[in-house]
């Protein structure tokens, strides 16, 4: 017979997620859209910490209650943690001390394997939501400092730009954002044409990740994916198969 401990008011989420408040839609394939996803989440909602905040004014000052809620995720068992914004990657140590479980902050993350699986030699694409906002510091914070990158934001975009980062308002024309973003990744490889992998920074960029492919014919990288991975790599299962008679 197996004794469970307790203590955990829910039970069975794989990975926990570290929310900033917003109210505009998440499509499908955003992180915070668990119809994305083929696993049950946790969702640690960071109580009036904005979009514009964490961009704007990435101080220390923001990060306790990045550090509380990652605890408390951990409290209540899941068995990774991420975050619902990429520019989270500043943090990514201190989260990681913080907790017992492991934490991938930012699809920036995957920058250094976005670089080495496509030959280690042409730069690293990021599709990142304020190209001004993306700071050596938060590569730095990944690992990614030495890995030879060209980015590409959408900070003078139209409707992106007015609900995302500037939370002007909830409503959000998806279809207007879609061309806005693909727009953003054909300019992105004008910029760099030998350019042989993407990651997509924003975590409001995973549900354009299809037609972006389709574009640029290029292996890309996002947090909806990485999380997959995150999942699978802490849920192992025993293979079942044939072997030769």
């Amino acid at each position: 017979m197996t004794i469970h401990p307790g203590g955990q008011n829910i039970c069975g989420a794989t990975i926990g997620v570290l929310c900033l408040e917003s109210y505009f839609p998440k499509p499908p394939g955003h992180i915070k859209n668990p119809s994305s996803l083929s696993f049950p989440v946790l969702y640690e909602m960071i109580q009036g910490v904005t979009v514009p905040d964490l961009l704007n004014n990435p101080s220390l000052d923001l990060l306790q209650p990045f550090l509380d809620g990652a605890k408390r995720l951990e409290r209540n068992g899941v068995r990774a943690i991420t975050g619902s914004c990429g520019f989270l990657a500043l943090f990514q140590k201190e989260l990681s001390a913080a907790v017992d479980v492991p934490v991938f902050s930012s699809s920036l993350i995957q920058v250094p394997l976005a670089f080495q699986m496509a030959g280690g030699s042409a730069p690293a694409g990021i599709l990142t939501a304020d190209a001004n906002a993306l700071t050596p510091d938060h590569l730095r914070a990944v690992g990614a400092e030495q890995i030879p990158v060209v980015v590409q934001g959408l900070e003078e975009s139209d409707e992106f730009a007015a609900v995302i980062l500037r939370n002007e308002r909830t409503s959000m024309d998806l279809a207007k954002v879609e061309r806005e973003v693909l727009d953003a990744a054909q300019a992105l490889i004008r910029k760099s044409p030998k350019m042989k992998s993407l990651v997509l920074e924003c975590t409001d960029l995973p549900p354009y990740a299809a037609r972006i492919q389709e574009t640029l014919k290029l292996p890309v990288f996002d947090l909806t994916t990485l999380a997959e991975m995150a999942h699978n790599v802490v849920t192992r299962h025993r293979y079942t198969g044939l072997m030769p008679w």
